[in-house]
């Protein structure tokens, strides 16, 4: 698809998301395909790989995976920077956290980050984007990133302009966060990437996964994961994985009831805003403090994606959650929440 991010004025806040710029440059590839066609064979390389993890860590973890846990053994469940601050929320520049959710999920799988969080005085929010958890859009017709993160820039364009918040994004929820980052620098305190998709200029989030895809020709046999919301002729609108694979993707870690809370509640996730490309620029994206909170036991984002995220774009500090699956605020909420109020008290 190759959208330019486009960040829009309070006045034009209805058309957030019906402006697109389709790019231009194309690789060149054994036989020359359409652009519809590359981006059909790339959402069923994302579905394929999906599968393929699913299959791969049925019962054991890969040997890559495996032998990173082992070096870790030795350490803490969270590991910070430096020695653990106590937790003082007199003199916070903010207390409003904003939780927001990665592919499938909703603001309901915060639960447990946002009673920590109250608990202690900070002020959490968590946000449906478009399609998600109870916002009941259609998601098959989300086309452009800017249609899926628009919730989350309305929230932020209401803000009273002296009033700033912390970020906190999970898996694809961190494009719509630098999405967001673009837009709103100066009512953004710093950015938390939890396990996320922290891309550089004109990536998408697609690229992410790029390195773990087989062939073009296993993806165009393998489509029964992909949603054709406007007709199999179309390139694809969407992708819906079964019980057993979001078990054992996203939730390798996870209570057995927070697995049961997902499987009743994850909603198809839309394609076109992990095909998007973003457009990033120093002076806003890069004027914020960014955060990455790695999760060691990850079989969606692995350990060695990870490391390559902060390695090609490098936040400002590096936690590390030792035990967490893709999803810290079911398997490793304390430990999360920890790291979320250290950050907040820099």
């Amino acid at each position: 698809m190759g959208n330019a991010l486009i960040c829009l004025s309070k006045k034009e806040r209805g058309g957030i998301g019906s402006r697109s710029k389709r790019t231009s440059n194309s690789r060149s590839q054994r036989k020359m395909v359409s652009e519809e066609e590359q981006l059909h064979r790339q959402a069923l390389a994302l579905a394929i790989q999906q599968h393929q993890l699913s299959q791969r860590f049925d019962g054991s973890m890969s040997r890559r995976i495996g032998s990173t846990s082992s070096r870790r053994r030795d350490l803490p469940d969270s590991i910070t920077n430096g020695k653990q601050v106590p937790v003082s929320l007199e003199n916070l520049e903010t207390k409003k956290i904003i939780l927001v959710h990665g592919e499938g999920f909703g603001a309901w799988c915060w639960y447990k980050t946002i009673s920590l969080l109250e608990e202690v005085g900070m002020q959490p929010v968590a946000l449906d984007l478009t399609g998600s958890g109870i916002d009941h859009t259609d998601t098959n017709s989300i086309t452009t990133l800017a249609d899926y993160t628009k919730p989350l820039i309305n929230y932020l364009q209401d803000l009273p302009e002296d009033e700033k918040v912390i970020l906190v994004g999970h898996s694809c929820g961190g494009a719509s966060m630098s999405y967001a980052l673009e837009c709103f620098p100066k009512k953004i305190t710093k950015a938390v990437f939890v396990s996320a998709t922290m891309v550089l200029d004109g990536q998408r989030p697609f690229d992410v996964f790029a390195e773990e895809l087989a062939s073009a020709d296993v993806f165009l046999q393998e489509s029964r994961f992909l949603v054709y919301g406007n007709g199999r002729d179309k390139s694809p609108t969407g992708l819906v994985l079964d019980k057993q694979q979001i078990k054992g993707l996203y939730f390798n870690q996870s209570p057995s009831k927070d697995i049961s809370l997902a499987a009743v509640s994850m909603r198809p996730i839309p394609l076109a805003p992990i095909m998007e490309k973003l457009s990033l620029t120093p002076e806003n994206y890069g004027s914020v403090h960014r955060y990455f909170i790695q999760t060691l036991d990850d079989r969606i984002v692995s350990p060695d994606i990870q490391e390559k995220l902060v390695r090609e774009n490098p936040p400002h500090r590096v936690y590390k959650i030792k035990g967490s699956d893709h999803c810290p605020f079911f398997s490793k909420p304390q430990s999360l929440n920890k790291i979320l109020l250290e950050i907040a008290q820099l």
